[in-house]
């Protein structure tokens, strides 16, 4: 390996970051992740950390200047951790020459306004093509071949049948984890990474170079079988589908084990094109799976995978949506191929009922659910408390986070009630004490069980005083998350929407529920301070949800209250029996 040929600004930000860090040198374990009841918590400086996040659109950490003006913009979003790209073509423009400097300005730049960082990789494949990598790979078709389409052109992809790829690629990313863990290893200003981006083909559902065709031709790998016998009981629907419908075969070639290669657009979750696909994600988790063995092997931080998920309509079909990506049912081959990859993540640009889809195929055992790109825009940051009161989620962040100012952007109030509750959250994960709340002007309520009462939220129906109409305009949606804090106790976040709590198994001798105290407040370090007490017309609304003046003894109730800017409301609530 040639030596690596730093530039003076390297240097110098190098200094700064060393100096910086050693002042306050304490030892943690590097940033991993950890079990907490039965879900995954992501753990920084040796404690569980929540990540409000936000991705930066994809040039614009390519300059230290462009981005000098973004970091304040992002702390006053309410972020607490960025979603930033590193460029293969800018850290090693020369073969075996790299250059930190861009490396260390992000790094420098994020501790200064406390933020933490999320590196994702731009490496060999960027939304699958290899515009990321240097010109001296792209280049060089010879010694860096192309995925060829079924007419025999190269596209603009590197192939992952290609040895010389697959070590220029690891080497850089090895090399990339080993300057990261040297000048941030004690800070923990870098708490994750991505290993390449939205991975897979399009064009076509495989390879048809000479290389690729071959590989085909010799049938379904063993390691491949071993696995998918291994993990038979627990493997995906949709793979497993197709398996048992060939009789569960466990040699042969790709459509021997698989069934034919067929086009299946009309079935709502069918498999077009299944055996090249399979062949195309067999070996792109090889590849992908060695490039983060190797970066894992320099530091090793929680790394993950994201997906281009496929969709109803024209993204239906592989190679319309990447194909052999780490879409749904080709999670376990991405499990069995890639072991040092942590998680595997989905883009969300979906609807409502597809992000709910996509939560839940992606929240599995094992599988933390972390949204690494989620559309902007009120409903998604809406939904964004049902992500994480529901889902246990690591991390949701808005793709473009530097598009608007902070008071344009309506996650910039979401992430401030989160950032309230953080520590609840983190409390209350995998232990079923917790609820994400999300109604809209489609489905307007929505009901579960949670500490011995079944909550109902209702999106708030706008009503004047004394029973006369009101001139507010009704909210198109509401999100918020319900905490269970002790006996008949709760802290609900959220606003638009009312709740009320029916007891589960109602006691004979005290079938009716009626208010013991509620509070508005906030957490200061953690702790509740309470602002004002609530009751009557700003606690249940003045004789309880519903008519004007007909209260249901046999529910408690909770209506937030407005608040002049807009934001999200904290409340304490207890209830009594009698």
């Amino acid at each position: 390996m040639t030596p690596t040929t730093p530039t003076k600004n390297y240097l110098f930000l190098t200094i700064l970051l060393v100096v910086g860090t050693a002042v306050r040198a304490q030892s943690y374990k590097p940033p991993h992740l950890a079990q907490q009841g039965n879900t995954t918590q992501l753990i920084v400086k040796d404690k569980p950390f929540l990540a409000l996040g936000g991705e930066l659109h994809n040039s614009s950490v390519s300059t230290a200047p462009y981005m000098r003006p973004i970091w304040s913009k992002m702390k006053a979003k309410n972020v607490n951790t960025l979603l930033a790209p590193v460029y293969w073509e800018l850290i090693e423009p020369q073969e075996g020459i790299f250059d930190f400097a861009l490396v260390d300005s992000l790094i420098l730049g994020a501790r200064k306004q406390n933020l933490h960082l999320g590196i994702l990789w731009f490496g060999l494949f960027k939304t699958t093509y290899s515009t990321y990598a240097p010109l001296w790979v792209k280049a060089n078709l010879s010694r860096f071949p192309r995925v060829k389409n079924k007419e025999g052109e190269p596209t603009p992809v590197v192939s992952v049948f290609s040895a010389n790829a697959l070590q220029a690629n690891a080497r850089a990313f090895n090399r990339l984890m080993q300057h990261i863990r040297q000048i941030d290893a004690k800070q923990q200003t870098v708490i994750l990474a991505q290993v390449e981006n939205e991975p897979g083909l399009f064009y076509a559902p495989r390879d048809y170079s000479d290389e690729a065709s071959k590989a085909y031709k010799q049938g379904v790998p063993a390691d491949l079988m071993s696995y998918l016998s291994a993990n038979k009981a627990n493997l995906q629907p949709g793979l497993d589908s197709v398996w048992k419908a060939n009789g569960y075969k466990m040699t042969g070639g790709w459509e021997d084990v698989f069934g034919k290669s067929v086009l299946d657009d009309k079935t709502p979750n069918g498999l077009s094109y299944f055996p090249e696909e399979l062949f195309t994600a067999y070996h792109y988790t090889k590849f992908i799976g060695n490039v983060a063995a190797a970066g894992k092997e320099a530091y090793p931080i929680p790394l993950f995978i994201n997906a281009w998920p496929k969709a109803a309509g024209l993204m239906s079909t592989p190679g319309k949506y990447p194909s052999g990506g780490p879409v749904p049912h080709l999670l376990d081959v991405w499990r069995a191929n890639a072991p040092a990859i942590d998680f595997i993540t989905p883009n969300v640009y979906a609807s409502k009922q597809g992000i709910y889809a996509l939560a839940e195929q992606y929240h599995r055992s094992g599988n933390p659910l972390f949204i690494p790109e989620i559309k902007q825009g009120p409903e998604a940051a809406n939904l964004t408390f049902w992500l994480y009161g529901q889902h246990d989620a690591l991390c949701v962040a808005p793709f473009g986070i530097d598009d608007s100012p902070a008071e344009e952007d309506p996650f910039t109030k979401t992430f401030a009630a989160v950032a309230q509750v953080q520590e609840l959250i983190l409390r209350h994960q995998g232990k079923g004490t917790m609820a994400g709340i999300f109604v809209d002007s489609t489905v307007t309520s929505q009901s579960f069980p949670l500490n011995g009462f079944t909550v109902k939220a209702n999106l708030v129906v706008p009503r004047g005083f004394a029973g006369a109409p009101s001139t507010e305009k009704k909210a198109p949606f509401a999100g918020g998350i319900l905490f269970a804090t002790g006996p008949d106790e709760f802290i609900a976040v959220g606003r638009d929407f009312e709740l009320t709590f029916t007891p589960t198994s109602p006691d004979p001798q005290k079938p009716r529920v009626d208010l013991a105290f509620m509070e508005e407040g906030s957490f200061v370090n953690a702790k509740w301070v309470p602002s004002r007490r609530l009751n009557g017309d700003e606690g249940t609304g003045g004789g309880g949800i519903g008519a004007f003046g007909v209260k249901n003894n046999k529910a408690g109730s909770l209506r937030f209250q407005k608040n002049p800017n807009g934001a999200y409301s904290i409340v304490r609530v207890k209830y009594y029996r009698y």
